[in-house]
């Protein structure tokens, strides 16, 4: 006879261990199928041990610039092999963390891959041998995503790198190329060109960055190229030759132009997919669109009795907003009437040199939704704190509905961007308004004065430009 529990979450990454521990919490008898690392992709091969790869490349930028601080240091150098070592020590570090939390909370944690046998059962398994069978009155789908593959620049391991082997080489290669030029493409764009490699970005859209605001993009674009980068747009990989120990590529670029360049390894980084496959989900009629599982607001599926969060569910494909749908769903099924998600307030961030974050919408599609707008921006440059910084390059602007007031969008790049974000995101989730925003007193010196002067710009009232 199959164990019972109240909820069963198959997946252990960001969403699927938040909803548990939330169920855990609110009473119900939960427990988690993973089949191989709790915290997922985000924890030991995303979100966390890139974090810890940019950190050691943004520390080895300042040490080759002691001269702008008034110091000096000579031979600076770096073991990447002790750098990795690093990175996974601290992705150990807190899936340790998570374990310990399954177990403070009382969430039982099936090893091994689930197989979904009904709406609210599944079989699991553990390389290919039966583990056992399990039901529940609820069951959530966590499984997240895997790297897309296009054809001809499919990760082979060696030559060409998809996050797996970009995050743990062996050795420092001396040129790359990164295909995408979305957040993980130029995360990995800029941790490589900071340690020294020759980087070269292809994107087969106009802008990088492509969700970001069209100014926000153009800045850091040039700041990329200040540093080195080579950024194509409009441009594709028609294929890839590989030799003994380099790859050759054949780009042809927006006007229709074809050449070829030689590099160490190629970083496909060109989005990601949903893992439905294999999980039972065509025989019980799950209804699905564009590789993800179609939910409502509540993480519902078509199904009764069976919910879908975080990457599988469909974008924006961030851990943050994994967590959130997982506390809502499981708060759903609880009976406690939550609000369901709103995607226009789920922050973005880059964390490449310089950062990236954004809230709501750009201008472009504020304008595109018809509304009138009030744009206010504001440079790093008249900011006493990031001249101290050493930081001084970067902008805030701020996008208003110019007949009520209300913030549609916050873009920044620039130092510590993504930590100054939520900032913007906790404002547009209360409803605030330029007013509330304006008479709100700001800490000095700070970064945090910028979001202000962006603010008081969009209505012609900054202070420091």
């Amino acid at each position: 006879m199959a164990e019972t529990f109240d909820v069963i979450v198959v997946g252990g990454g960001p969403g699927g261990y938040v909803a548990a521990i939330r169920a855990a919490q609110l009473g119900l008898k939960t427990a988690v199928v993973e089949r191989k690392h709790l915290g997922g992709i985000c924890l030991n091969w995303g979100c966390i041990p890139t974090k810890a790869l940019l950190r050691s490349a943004e520390v080895f930028h300042y040490m080759n610039h002691p001269g702008d601080y008034g110091l000096s240091a000579e031979k600076v150098s770096f073991d990447i092999k002790k750098v990795v070592e690093r990175s996974r020590g601290v992705a150990k570090r807190l899936n340790s963390g998570v374990t310990f939390l399954m177990k403070k909370n009382k969430i039982t944690v099936i090893d091994g891959e689930a197989k979904l046998t009904a709406a609210t059962s599944v079989s699991v398994t553990k390389d290919g041998k039966p583990v056992g069978d399990y039901a529940a009155k609820h069951l959530i789908v966590a499984t997240g995503a895997r790297p897309r593959n296009l054809p001809g620049l499919e990760g082979d391991g060696k030559l060409v790198w998809i996050y797996f082997e970009a995050m743990v080489p062996e050795a420092m290669p001396k040129s790359l190329l990164v295909v995408g030029s979305g957040a993980i493409g130029i995360e990995f764009a800029s941790f490589y060109r900071t340690m020294g490699a020759e980087v070269t970005v292809v994107e087969v859209l106009p802008q990088i960055l492509p969700v970001e605001d069209e100014e926000i993009a153009a800045h850091a674009r040039k700041r990329f190229e200040r540093q080195g980068m080579k950024v194509l747009t409009g441009a594709k990989v028609l294929g890839l030759k590989k030799g003994a120990d380099t790859v050759t590529a054949t780009i042809e670029d927006a006007k229709g132009g074809k050449s070829e360049i030689t590099v160490d390894r190629v970083i496909s980084a060109v989005g990601v997919v949903g893992n439905i496959e294999n999980l039972g989900l065509e025989a019980l009629g799950v209804a699905t669109e564009k590789g993800c599982i179609k939910i409502d607001g509540f993480g519902r599926t078509n199904v009764p009795g069976l919910y879908a969060i975080g990457d599988v569910a469909g974008p924006p494909m961030l851990a943050h907003k994994a967590e959130h749908e997982g506390v809502i769903c499981v708060e759903a099924i609880a009976g406690l009437n939550p609000h369901p998600m709103k995607k226009e307030q789920i922050p973005g961030c880059t964390y490449c040199h310089p950062q990236i974050a954004s809230v709501g919408l750009t201008e472009k599609k504020a304008k595109e939704a018809g509304y009138a707008v009030k744009v206010g921006r504001f440079p790093f440059t008249g900011n006493g704190k990031a001249i101290a910084l050493g930081e001084d390059q970067g902008l805030v602007k701020t996008i208003f509905d110019a007949k009520t007031g209300q913030l549609l969008g916050a873009h920044m790049v620039g130092a510590e961007v993504t930590e100054l974000i939520q900032g913007f995101v906790v404002a547009m989730g209360l409803e605030t308004t330029e007013e509330e925003l304006m008479h709100t007193v700001f800490p000095h010196p700070t970064l945090s004065e910028m979001m202000h002067e962006a603010v008081l710009d969009a209505y012609g009232r900054a202070i420091h430009i």
